[in-house]
This record gives C-alpha cells, sequence and structure tokens, in this order.
C-alpha cells in the first residue's frame, strides 16, 4: 500500500502542474498602477486594409474587418421596452438569460420531443481562437454576435452563417486571468453591440458596421483584473463586473453610459474602512478581500432593482488572516440602478474557504409560500444548495441539497447560515474528500434554465470531490494570491461525473437526474416545446424530454462543449445554436475528458420540415 506522504506528494505534482497550465498566462508586470475613472476613447478607423503578404506567401488577415454594405432585415433599433418585454418572440435572442427573468427559455414550441429527431445540421463556423469557447449568442435582425475566447467578436448572418464583420481586441502578453481566456457574449441595445475585455475593457460596436464608437478602461488589468462576462443593459447603462478574486482584488461592478462609455456609478463588494461590513474583515484584510463580480445579474423592471452576486473572499484556501464573515463575498446584493447603492444583501457562505462563489445563475421567480405569493430569485449555488430568497426583502426562504455528493455543510440554520462541518475545512495535510470541490456543483461559467410550464429548473452539475490544502498568503498586487490548493483527488482516479438536475423550483425537491460520465460544464436551454439542451465533455450536443429527463437526441460535435445553447427563428424556420470548445486545464482539474480536440467552433442546427 502506498503511504499516504506519497500520495500527497503525488496529488501535489499534478495540482501543481493543473495550475501552471490554468494560471500560466498570468505573468507579472513589475510597475504598480493607480486606479483611475479613464474617460471613453474615441476610436477613428477607415476602411479596412488589403491583406498583407507574410514571408511564407501567405496572407495575414486585417484583426478588425469593417462592414460597409446593407446587413439585416429592417428592424429598428434595440429600445429600453424591447428588453424589458418577456421574451416571447422568437425571432430574437436579446439577452444572456432570454430575458431580465433569466430563464433561458425558447418560446419556440416546434422545438419538442415529437420532432427533435428533424433537427440536422445547418451550418458551422470556426472562431480561430484555443481556450473555452463559452458564449451565449445574440440574435436580432436576422444577425448573430458571437464572442470567443480571447474576444474576438463576431457578427454572422443568423440564417447561413456569413460573416458580416469581425474585431479582434488586442490582448498584452501579460494578461491577469486566473481560468482560461473566456468570454461569455455581448449586449446589444440601440444599434450598438457591447463587450468586456479580458484586459478590462468595455467597448461598443455599431451593430451593422462593426465600427468602434467608444473604448472605456474600466480599471487597469494588471493589478489582476480582468472581465469576463456579458453585460447587463438596464435603462441606459451597461452593467459589468469585473474577475480577479484570486488576485487579491477589491471587488466591484459598474454602470456605464451606452451612449458616451462614461462610467455612471461603481458599486465595491467590499467595504472599505468605517464602512458596514468593513467589522466582518479581521485587521486590514478587507483591503485584498476579493468578492469579485464576475458573471451576469438580473433586474426586475417592475421593482426596479439590480441582483448581482458576488465571488470569493482572498486569499481563497486560507481563512486565517480574514477572520469574519468578510461581507460581501459569496454573496447576492439587491441594487438601486439609478445610483449603485445596495438595497440588501444575503450571503450564500460566510467566510468561505472553500473557493465556492456566489456567482451561480439567478432566476427571478414567483413562489407559494404559506399561501402568498412572494417574489422570490432561485439559485443552484456552487456550494451544493439551491437557495430561494425574497428579491424584495432579501429574506432567506429555504435551501436545499441538489447533488448526490455534499458534506462541508451539515444542515442549515432557520437564517439560511450553513452549518459547517469542521473536518472539511482546508488544512495543511488534507485527509478528507471535501465535496462539492471547488468547481461545484453548478459552476457560474454556465448557465442554467427554467420551463415555467413545468416549474423545473434545469442545472448542469460537476460531482467531483478535492482535498483542499491551507497554504502561505502573501499579497503581491497584479500575483496570484490564493493561501492553498486543491488537489483534485476524484480527477486522480477518474471518479468525477456530473448530470443535469430538474428542480421544482417552488420545493426545492429533485425531480430527475440526466446522468452522464462526465462533469457537465455546458449551459442549457429550455424550450417551450418541453426540450432541454446542453452539451458534454465529449463533444455532444445532447436534447432532453424536460418533463422526464430522457435523452432523445444526439449529435457528436467533436470538442468538449462549454457554451451556452440558444434558439430562434427566421423565416418561420427553427434554429438551435451550440458553440464546442474546451480548456484542458480547467477540465482535468474536475477529472473531465481532455483527450479530445479544443479550439472553438459553432455549430447550428435546423428543425427540417
Amino acid at each position: 500500500m502506498q503511504k499516504p506522504q506519497s500520495l500527497f506528494f503525488n496529488y501535489l505534482l499534478r495540482a501543481a502542474t493543473l495550475l501552471l497550465v490554468v494560471l500560466g498566462s498570468c505573468s507579472p508586470d513589475n510597475q504598480p498602477a493607480t486606479e483611475s475613472a479613464q474617460a471613453p476613447t474615441a476610436v477613428q478607423q477607415s476602411a479596412p486594409a488589403a491583406p498583407a503578404p507574410s514571408a511564407e506567401g501567405l496572407f495575414v488577415s486585417p484583426s478588425h474587418w469593417i462592414n460597409t454594405d446593407p446587413i439585416g432585415d429592417g428592424e429598428p433599433a434595440v429600445s429600453a421596452e424591447l428588453l424589458t418585454a418577456v421574451n416571447t418572440n422568437p425571432q430574437q435572442w436579446l439577452q444572456y438569460g432570454g430575458d431580465f427573468r433569466n430563464f433561458r427559455h425558447s418560446p419556440i414550441e416546434q422545438l419538442s420531443p415529437e420532432n427533435v429527431d428533424n433537427l440536422q445540421f445547418a451550418w458551422g463556423f470556426p472562431t480561430g481562437t484555443m481556450g473555452q469557447f463559452a458564449v451565449s449568442p445574440v440574435v436580432y435582425d436576422g444577425i448573430m454576435y458571437i464572442t470567443s475566447s480571447y474576444n474576438r467578436l463576431f457578427a454572422l448572418d443568423a440564417r447561413n452563417g456569413d460573416l458580416f464583420w469581425r474585431y479582434d481586441h488586442e490582448q498584452p502578453a501579460d494578461l491577469r486571468i486566473c481560468c482560461g481566456p473566456a468570454n461569455r457574449g455581448v449586449a446589444i441595445v440601440g444599434d450598438k453591440v457591447l463587450m468586456a475585455t479580458l484586459d478590462a475593457h468595455l467597448l461598443a460596436f455599431d451593430r451593422k458596421s462593426g465600427e468602434i464608437l467608444w473604448d472605456t478602461e474600466i480599471i487597469e488589468y494588471n493589478r489582476g483584473f480582468s472581465a469576463t462576462s456579458a453585460p447587463l443593459i438596464v435603462k441606459n447603462m451597461a452593467i459589468i463586473g469585473i474577475a480577479g478574486g484570486e488576485f487579491g482584488v477589491r471587488g466591484f461592478f459598474d454602470a456605464y453610459d451606452v451612449d458616451t462609455g462614461e462610467r455612471v456609478w461603481r458599486h465595491y463588494t467590499v467595504p472599505a474602512a468605517g464602512e458596514p461590513g468593513a467589522e466582518t474583515w479581521s485587521g486590514d484584510s478587507y483591503q485584498t478581500g476579493g468578492a469579485p463580480a464576475w458573471t451576469i445579474g438580473a433586474y426586475d423592471p417592475e421593482l426596479d432593482t439590480l441582483y448581482w452576486t458576488t465571488g470569493n473572499p482572498s486569499p481563497d484556501w486560507n481563512g486565517d488572516s480574514r477572520l469574519g464573515d468578510n461581507l460581501y463575498s459569496d454573496s447576492v446584493l439587491a441594487i438601486e440602478p439609478d445610483t449603485g447603492e445596495m438595497k440588501w444583501y444575503f450571503q450564500f457562505t460566510p467566510h468561505d474557504v472553500w473557493d465556492y462563489d456566489g456567482n451561480t445563475h439567478l432566476f427571478l421567480v414567483d413562489l407559494a409560500v404559506e399561501d402568498e405569493t412572494v417574489k422570490a430569485l432561485v439559485q443552484a449555488n456552487r456550494n451544493g444548495f439551491f437557495y430561494a430568497i425574497n428579491r424584495e426583502t432579501g429574506e432567506f426562504i429555504r435551501a436545499t441539497n441538489y447533488l448526490e455528493q455534499l458534506n462541508w455543510a451539515t444542515s442549515m440554520e432557520p437564517s439560511g447560515r450553513p452549518i459547517v462541518n469542521p473536518e472539511a475545512t482546508p488544512t495543511e495535510e488534507p485527509t478528507m474528500r471535501v465535496c462539492p470541490g471547488v468547481m461545484g456543483g453548478m459552476n457560474g461559467a454556465v448557465s442554467g434554465a427554467l420551463n415555467p410550464d413545468l416549474g423545473l429548473v434545469y442545472i448542469p452539475v460537476i460531482e467531483s470531490c478535492q482535498l483542499l490544502q491551507k497554504g502561505i498568503g502573501v499579497h503581491v498586487e497584479g500575483l496570484q494570491y490564493t493561501g492553498g490548493t486543491p488537489i483534485p483527488a476524484d480527477a486522480l482516479d477518474a471518479s468525477a461525473y456530473g448530470h443535469i438536475t430538474a428542480i421544482d423550483y417552488q420545493t426545492g425537491e429533485v425531480r430527475w437526474r440526466f446522468m452522464d460520465p462526465e462533469p457537465m460544464m455546458a449551459g442549457t436551454l429550455s424550450t417551450a416545446g418541453g426540450l432541454v439542451f446542453t452539451g458534454s465533455q465529449t463533444g455532444h450536443a445532447i436534447a432532453i424530454d424536460g418533463a422526464t429527463g430522457e435523452e432523445l437526441w444526439r449529435f457528436k460535435l467533436g470538442g468538449g462543449i462549454r457554451s451556452q445553447p440558444i434558439a430562434y427563428q427566421i423565416d418561420d424556420e427553427s434554429y438551435v445554436a451550440i458553440g464546442t470548445g474546451n480548456f484542458a486545464g480547467i477540465a482535468s482539474f474536475v477529472g473531465a475528458n481532455v483527450e479530445i480536440p479544443e479550439g472553438g467552433h459553432l455549430y447550428v442546427f435546423k428543425l427540417s420540415n
């Protein structure tokens, strides 16, 4: 039998190798910078130059192809009223979550169990980039907008994939990204398309020509910041949060005027000295507290309230220097959208030492609670609990376990505070498999879906436990600040797996599970016809019966799937779009298959008559 010391050495060696893969692009910059509220930069452009010949006699493509031809189907600019409406127009997919409720539910009834066998490949489009292709496409006016890894942006004909325009963002060589070069999509408003970048900029493009209208630096990237999510349009503002929890940044999310690119407000997720919540950080640990806001939120137009989630405190796996609950990390915040002021908060995981974050997908629903209808939000948190929170008051309603393996907490207090299993906290020589591991559960990098007719939420799940090793945390601006490392025990013995879990959001009970031998790291889509679309790490697009969990359709695409599927109709024909493009560093970290091709590719299927 192998000695425990040898096992730990092997675990650490493997973990260090994986972390080097994941973090290899995070080279330091020796010049510290100070924060600025930089004004947007107007960009002057001319027609694209002819391709330049290279030394090999080939042609090098320009990085920005601008369109000068008429395109689209003649639809007007995207108004605030259009963005506020419930998603009932199958010709459009205007937001990351489908609409402000975040249901990711398509109104297309033709996409149903009865005719899913008629779904056939229509067209494909390569991104030309490596790293996870995590996009949720936007479709409007017959045009599809997709972003790939490393912030390559395309405008395509949604009927056949013809390219209208393209922009390649020029990245600095020393990006500060923890978990791959992902971008999850654009926002559309008026005649503009907006994209956030890995070097912490927010850009606006003319939706038909692709010309840059403004370029605003959110914050200096070399301090440990990046931006990976799609912006959320609320009124005339684009809301965007930053990543950087593994670099000891002070988290925040911003609102920007969509016409000018000027910042309207900034909401910090870690309080400063003397502010409410600072007392939950021992000493001056709040100064490097993390709590990034790296995923997209939700908005309730009726309550005029913005909901945004926050990530882990820093350092991740050693909480000795930051004793206390560490507000407002691992939380959901209710925000006044005109001012950025907080109305209330709810913290999912106080004093997080597991890197659970609070950043997973939010759904805005109505719940029946003690014979009353309560405006609520529900979330499958990365910590393994499915939460229901009163979205008017922040009052805790309930939390139920949605995993097959959960041992870091034993139960919940009536207030919603988890009762922690003390054996599950990180140690210098860990022996306990902590479930879930640091990736979840459901990970914030992917989306869930909700079918209001069936009353079910569809959650992609990673079942992968880990040993959590506590280490030393020393903060240097712009460098990693994690205070330890997870040891991927389930990756080493190939015991990780996944499932799509259907949860009755009225009760929190699991209705069914669709099992997969690999962790589920793709998003989900629901349709009015009763289907659930998703993808697997082994490169299969999958359609499931939304009522029963039965697999109905499968198509081999090749690469691992990390994207968010959408559906749309044009000329009364129904389409489903899903992208492939894995990131081996993260996939291997949770025990998923990495012996498959990488590289982004969009696949679009059409329902044949």
